[in-house]
């Protein structure tokens, strides 16, 4: 059994997601931060609830569950300490959904208690705020170091892996990616492709790891080009390739 994953948009540039196992009317959805249009988009395709899927605390990622588990009682997964969870994943574990294996993936930068979901036979990952398409999460409560290794496990995950990220932020991080590497090919393609689908207030998510991994600068460290901009940046001679993505996080957070 495959799923149709659903688009759902809430306040100003979130994504919830909805994961419909194809053939049914059940649906889990990940991260609702606003309860009003997944009850909407439940009631317009017909389906019923059966899970919840949080990947940090954030309100606009975990705001609307208490008004759906007013409507539906359901299990809410996700990691310890946020309130409505009632089933705590941890690194390493495993749920089953729809007849798929999701594993838990620890990522901590954005937040210290994110995780990812992630499905190999699906080919999908839902990443919450710590890798978009182009860029990565502000570290509002991790380190640089944190983050690096967060990233480092996610584009470790095979190439055709799907990315659900939490927000849709592609337009200004591509900005931003060409003003680190502006003569990366694949980069400058993609950024028309991005501009193209704006217009037409289309998402563009879901990315690839593939996608990413030749065009994100975060996930892009280990290359000359990016180490030679964060050097010039930071004005520093030599940086590791953990530096180089500190020096490039540090350079997007006042670009």
């Amino acid at each position: 059994m495959s799923f149709l994953i659903h688009t759902v948009r809430a306040f100003r540039d979130n994504y919830i997601w909805f994961l419909q196992p194809e053939g049914t009317k059940s649906a889990y959805v990940v991260d609702p931060g606003d309860s009003a249009p997944v009850l909407k988009q439940l009631n317009v395709l017909g389906l019923s609830l059966d899970g919840i899927l949080i990947t940090h605390h954030h309100p606009d990622h975990v705001g609307g569950a208490d008004e759906l588990l007013n409507h539906y009682s359901v299990p809410v997964y996700g990691p310890e300490g946020i309130k409505q969870v009632t089933r705590v994943v941890r690194d390493m574990d495993t749920l089953n959904i729809a007849n798929h294996t999701f594993q838990v993936i620890s990522i901590p930068g954005h937040t210290l208690d994110h995780v990812a979901y992630y499905s190999a036979d699906a080919a999908i990952l839902f990443c919450g705020d710590t890798l978009f398409s182009n860029g990565c999460g502000r570290l509002f409560e991790g380190t640089p170091k944190q983050m690096f290794r967060s990233l480092s496990l996610l584009s470790s995950l095979p190439p055709e892996t799907k990315i659900y990220c939490g927000h849709e932020y592609t337009e200004t991080n591509t900005r931003f990616a060409m003003t680190v590497e502006p003569e990366n090919k694949s980069l400058q393609k993609y950024a028309e492709e991005i501009r193209l689908l704006r217009i037409q207030n289309k998402p563009t998510i879901p990315s690839t790891i593939g996608l990413e991994l030749s065009t994100n600068p975060f996930l892009r460290a280990a290359e000359e080009t990016i180490q030679n901009a964060a050097k010039k940046y930071s004005k520093k001679a030599y940086l590791s390739t953990e530096e180089t993505f500190a020096a490039i996080r540090k350079w997007k957070d006042s670009y």
